[in-house]
């Protein structure tokens, strides 16, 4: 009876996350591009997920890309000196794990601020990290996991375009598209043959449901993290210990065994081609009439008066839309312009602000479709057979998110799994 377990144990965890891996005994070179330290904390929790599982990856750099928000390289190390505190501890049952020396000196700073309309400006200590990693010789691809914008990763292809089949992209986007819109077209436009994963929504299906209280949801801190060691103790500070993870899917992709099969059912959901990221330019005022599909990307055009060539890139007008401000900036030949990527369906009005009266007081309205990519856009950005993003069959949606339940499902047997790990700390 015993070997017959131990069988039906084995076939089991190879179809999870971490023996999968353990099978091929082969570690994905990661780099792990974050916004910690921005307006939302729970990079703070997905960072110390990954520090307990650091082993489980070939790590070749963790970059603060915090393009939107106060966050910086200085937030990961303050993560490190947590997780030092809690290190001995941890290496009595994972041999493999990084010293938390070892782990500073992958750290590296990225960009500050969001990328200007053309979606990269000058080079950053991250950028110029991937660059250098990707151009080392290896038989394993490089895998970004983006948990923000995309700036550095931008400002990477742009500065060494021959990096481009060397690297894998795993982002989580949905919000971070909207803020990093303009990296994001610049990527899709001009590297549309990069194996990238988009997963708008698909991510949420680690968020906690706060309405549902037991020990996979508002009771998981009390079940499984209290009273364990200084990261135990730090997790408290973000959400209340609720389990907010929306950027661990990348790292329970990566801990599956296959990264190279994004078919695949896996802890980090599992995903289908698009051939197309849809685009809308909008050379008049928008309606209720104008309808554009959630995540997708939409340039609304105005005309002014014409500025000297100098002038080109600069900003000159500002766009309010859901109590937020987007920069719009001058194209030439009496042309302004301003992107933005909606994160979530709606419907919603637009003002602008600007010292050119052409500019000033304009006010529109537009409808946020909830499908994605939706149909086929006249402008979209055409894309190749590695570009992948959430599955579309209705019985996988959570609601208005699409896709969640390729991730959801898994989502008790990951804290299951991590909380084995907390139970170390305890001891």
């Amino acid at each position: 009876m015993k070997s017959l377990f131990i069988l039906a144990a084995c076939i089991v965890t190879t179809c999870l996350g971490v023996t999968a891996r353990d099978v091929n005994n082969i570690k994905p070179r990661i780099i792990v591009s974050t916004d910690i330290g921005g307006t939302d904390p729970d990079d703070n929790q997905s960072m110390t997920h990954f520090l307990m599982y650091n082993s489980q990856f070939d790590i070749e750099g963790i970059i603060s890309s915090a393009s939107y928000g106060p966050g910086s390289k200085e937030e990961i190390l303050r993560m490190i000196d947590i997780y030092e505190a809690d290190y001995e501890k941890l290496k009595k049952h994972d041999k493999d794990l990084l010293t938390p020396q070892e782990l500073r000196k992958l750290c590296k700073q990225g960009r500050h601020g969001l990328a200007s309309y053309k979606g990269y400006d000058d080079k950053t200590e991250g950028s110029e990290c991937i660059v250098e990693c990707a151009r080392r010789s290896s038989d394993r691809p490089l895998w970004i996991l983006v948990w923000g914008t995309l700036e550095d990763v931008a400002q990477a292809l742009h500065d060494a375009p021959d990096i481009k089949d060397n690297i894998r992209v795993y982002w989580i986007g949905g919000p971070n598209k909207k803020w990093g819109v303009n990296s994001y077209a610049y990527i899709a436009e001009n590297f549309p043959d990069l194996w990238f994963i988009e997963n708008n929504a698909a991510y949420r299906g680690f968020i906690s449901d706060n309405n549902v209280h037991d020990k996979y949801n508002t009771g998981y801190y009390d079940a499984a993290i209290k009273g364990a060691g200084q990261l135990g103790k730090d997790f408290k500070n973000y959400y209340k210990g609720i389990v907010k993870m929306g950027d661990t899917p990348s790292l329970l992709y990566m801990m599956d065994g296959d990264p190279n099969n994004p078919f695949k059912e896996c802890w980090g959901g599992s995903f289908e081609n698009i051939y197309e990221s849809p685009r809308t330019v909008f050379n008049h005022i928008p309606t209720v009439k104008d309808t554009v599909a959630v995540y997708s990307v939409m340039e609304l055009m105005f005309k002014g008066p014409v500025l000297d060539a100098s002038e080109k890139g600069k900003k000159y007008f500002t766009m309010r839309v859901d109590k937020q401000d987007w920069d719009g900036v001058y194209l030439g030949d009496g042309t302004y312009a301003v992107r933005y990527s909606p994160k979530a369906p709606a419907v919603l009005t637009f003002t602008t602000q600007s010292n050119i009266k052409e500019l000033n007081g304009l006010s529109g309205t537009f409808v946020v479709s909830g499908a994605w990519p939706g149909k086929p856009t006249k402008l979209g950005y055409k894309l190749g057979d590695h570009w992948y993003s959430d599955k579309q069959a209705p019985e996988l949606f959570d609601g208005p998110w699409q896709g969640v339940k390729t991730v959801s499902k898994w989502r008790n047997e990951v804290l299951d799994d991590w909380a084995e790990r907390w139970e170390w700390l305890s001891e």
